[in-house]
């Protein structure tokens, strides 16, 4: 069993792969689930392409040279919230290490809109 990174239990296939994979998220949480899986998984490409193209960054720097690679060690979503027919945000917290440092702990309520039938992330306001 391949359980998935963004810890709901389930395994990789049946919960995130299938978002990596091209299946848009039914909601705000799944989308940010599968984002935190992309960061442990290293997929940049689905990061950029559920990052809204108004606030996503030209590079993101998951594969840059001589960048100290990052453990994700866990996320836990504190809130879903509908703002809107096409808002939402998602609280949570992820933890993680880069290279051999302290964990660092990162609270972030995201903003995410629906734009045809795919969710994108907005932004966050860290807690």
């Amino acid at each position: 069993m391949n359980p998935c990174p963004c810890g709901t239990g389930r395994t990789y296939a049946l919960c995130c792969g299938r978002y990596h994979a091209g299946e848009a998220a039914p909601d705000a949480e799944a989308l940010m689930r599968s984002r935190y899986s992309a960061f442990v998984t290293g997929n940049a490409d689905y990061l950029r392409a559920t990052w809204h193209p108004d606030t996503r960054p030209d590079e993101l720097g998951l594969d840059a040279p001589g960048a100290q690679k990052t453990a994700w060690l866990g996320l836990t979503v504190k809130s879903h919230r509908v703002t809107g027919p096409e808002t939402a945000e998602v609280e949570f917290v992820a933890r993680y290490r880069v290279g051999g440092g302290s964990a660092v702990r990162l609270h972030e309520r995201s903003r995410f809109v629906r734009i045809d039938e795919r969710w994108l992330y907005v932004d966050g306001e860290h807690r």
